[in-house]
C-alpha cells in the first residue's frame, strides 16, 4: 500500500504489535500483519493447517503482494512475524528487526495473560531459544534497539527511512 515498503520483524516480545500502534498514532499506514495477515498454514505450500503452532503462522502471501503493489500511501509498514517471509521479503524496500536483551524480553513476556501467544512456559521456552538463536528472523534486517522507550525505537526507524 505503499510506494515504499517496510517490515518490522522480530521474536515475539520485541515490541512489533507496541510499534505499529505508535506508528500509526503518528499518522503512518501500519499494518499489523499478526492480526490482519496472518492464519495457520504450511510455510513453504500456503495450505492451511489445523490447530495452532508457531512453526504454521504464515502471512497470505497473494494478500502481502497486493498490498506492496498498491501505491496509495508515500510509506507502508508491515509489522509482524511470520514462518514464511522469505516468499515475500524481497518486496520490501527495508527490513528492520526488532531486538531487546533477555532480560527485558522476560520482562515483557511476564506481563502477558497466559491466553496471549508466550504466556505459556512452553510458548516462553521457544522464545527463549528463539531469542538466542535468531532462527526464525530475516538475517539481512537492520537492528533496531527495542529496550527503549515505544516513541525512541519509532523515531530511530523514522530516522533510517528518510
Amino acid at each position: 500500500m505503499g510506494i515504499r515498503n517496510y517490515l518490522i520483524e522480530g521474536v515475539s516480545g520485541t515490541g512489533k504489535t507496541s510499534v505499529c500502534k505508535e506508528l500509526q498514532r503518528r499518522g503512518y499506514h501500519a499494518i499489523h500483519g499478526d492480526r490482519e495477515l496472518a492464519y495457520q498454514g504450511d510455510p513453504e505450500t500456503g495450505i492451511r493447517t489445523d490447530g495452532v503452532t508457531h512453526e504454521n503462522h504464515i502471512w497470505h502471501v497473494d494478500n502481502v503482494k497486493a498490498l506492496v503493489a498498491n501505491q496509495d500511501e508515500a510509506v507502508t509498514f508491515f509489522c509482524g512475524g511470520s514462518r514464511n517471509f522469505s516468499k515475500f521479503i524481497d518486496l520490501f524496500d527495508g527490513v528492520f528487526v526488532l531486538d531487546v536483551d533477555l532480560d527485558t524480553l522476560n520482562r515483557r513476556l511476564d506481563e502477558r495473560p497466559e491466553n496471549e501467544w508466550g504466556g505459556k512456559p512452553s510458548e516462553r521456552k521457544l522464545i527463549a531459544r528463539l531469542h538466542q538463536t535468531k532462527e526464525d528472523i530475516p538475517k539481512n534486517g537492520m537492528i533496531i534497539d527495542a529496550t527503549a522507550p515505544i516513541e525512541h525505537v519509532v523515531d530511530e526507524i523514522i530516522r533510517q527511512i528518510k
